[in-house]
C-alpha cells in the first residue's frame, strides 16, 4: 500500500470566477484515494514583497504560507498567464516563501504546474517562466505531463465544473504523476 500524499495547491489567480482555480478543484476531485490536495487560500493577504518588512518580522501569513509548504509532500501550482509570464500575486507568493536566511521550503520539493487560459495558448510561456523560476529556488518539477488548458470556456460548466473528459485525463495524469514524483524522491 502506498504512504498517503499531501499536495499543496495554489492557484496563481485571485479572481473569483478563476479558471486556474477551477482547475484545481478538478485536480482535487479528480485525485486518487491515497492523495490529498489542500488549496492554499491566502494568496491575496500577503503583502507585497518587501525585505524591510522581512527583516522586521515576517507577517503571520508569510508564515502560514511558509509552513503549509513545509508540511507539504510536493506542490501544484496552477497558473494563469499576465504578459507572457506569472502573475505577480504568485511571484510574490514565491518569493516571501523562498526568502533567506531562514531554510526555504520550497528547495527539494516536487512541483506539478498546470495552467488554464481563454486563448490558444493554454499558459504555456507562464508554465516555462515557472519552471526557470523553480530552478533558482530549487523546487524540483515535474517533466510530464504538461497540462495548458487552451479555450477554457469550453472546458468547464456553468457550475465551474470541469467537463472536457481529455482535459480529465490530463489532470488525473498529472495528480498521479506529481504523486510518484514525490515518492520517488522522498528521503528513504
Amino acid at each position: 500500500m502506498l504512504t498517503a500524499m499531501n499536495i499543496l495547491g495554489i492557484s496563481g489567480s485571485l479572481r473569483k470566477d478563476s479558471f486556474n482555480t477551477k482547475l484545481l478543484r478538478a485536480a482535487v476531485a479528480l485525485a486518487p484515494a491515497d492523495v490529498s490536495i489542500q488549496i492554499y487560500d491566502g494568496l491575496g493577504a500577503l503583502p507585497l514583497y518587501n525585505e524591510d518588512v522581512r527583516a522586521a518580522g515576517a507577517p503571520p501569513e508569510v508564515t502560514r504560507l511558509r509552513e503549509t509548504i513545509r508540511g507539504a509532500d510536493a506542490l501544484l501550482i496552477v497558473t494563469p498567464e499576465y504578459n507572457y509570464s506569472v502573475p505577480g500575486v504568485l511571484k510574490n507568493a514565491i518569493d516571501w516563501a523562498s526568502r533567506p536566511p531562514q531554510d526555504q521550503p520550497m528547495a527539494g520539493k516536487p512541483l506539478g504546474i498546470m495552467g488554464a487560459s481563454g486563448g490558444l495558448g493554454g499558459t504555456m510561456r507562464a508554465q516555462y517562466h515557472l519552471r526557470q523560476i523553480a530552478v533558482f529556488v530549487d523546487m524540483l518539477p515535474l517533466n510530464k505531463p504538461e497540462v495548458m488548458v487552451r479555450n477554457a470556456a469550453e472546458k468547464f460548466d456553468a457550475a465551474g465544473a470541469l467537463v472536457d473528459e481529455t482535459t480529465k485525463d490530463f489532470v488525473k495524469q498529472m495528480v498521479e504523476g506529481l504523486a510518484a514524483w514525490a515518492r520517488r524522491l522522498a528521503p528513504r
